[in-house]
């Protein structure tokens, strides 16, 4: 027979034990960071950091509980495997000046534009194929055009020549 759904065979739930522990190496974490960046250089008793730090645990585990619950999470307590709190950065930690992160269609943007002036160098300097066609069409027309400004002007100097032979024929004529 069947054995179940597809769906319920692989879910596996974080227990609220392994949940807190999380959070308190998440929080451990943050305290060591700010420490880092406040304290730096500070000469102190570790002893006296273990103890205000115990006493930090307790204070924001009380904050959590002490906080106004709305609509039903009063009544009922839920915890949540996936959900994820929000840190907020100082403005002092922002990093400005760091490289932005661009996005694939931004780079693929930027990547076309680069390849395009590329090709518009080369293709200025004559080293591109479509460039070696165009000139090589160019030398063509001009050689055409070249040969046939030569025999028009063989013809304009033949109707020249014909017609100053004309006028010595006719003034010859008239002389006689």
């Amino acid at each position: 027979g069947r054995k179940g759904g597809h769906k319920g065979r692989a879910r596996q739930y974080t227990s609220p034990e392994e949940i807190d522990a999380q959070l308190q190496a998440e929080k451990q974490k943050a305290r060591e960071e700010e420490e880092q960046e406040e304290g730096e250089g500070a000469t102190g008793d570790p002893k006296k950091e273990k103890k205000s730090l115990d006493s930090d645990e307790s204070d924001e585990d009380d904050e959590d509980y002490q906080q106004k619950r709305k609509g039903v999470e009063g009544l009922i307590d839920i915890e949540n495997p996936n959900r994820v709190i929000q840190t907020t950065k100082k403005v002092t930690q922002l990093d400005l000046d760091g490289p932005k992160e661009l996005s694939r269609r931004e780079r693929e943007e930027i990547e076309k534009q680069k390849a395009k002036e590329r090709y518009m160098k080369m293709h200025l300097a004559g080293k591109t194929e479509q460039a070696k066609a165009d000139l090589a069409r160019l030398a063509i027309i001009r050689k055409q055009r070249e040969e046939a400004a030569r025999k028009k002007e063989e013809e304009r100097k033949a109707k020249d020549e014909a017609a100053m032979a004309g006028k010595r024929l006719q003034s010859l004529s008239l002389n006689k």
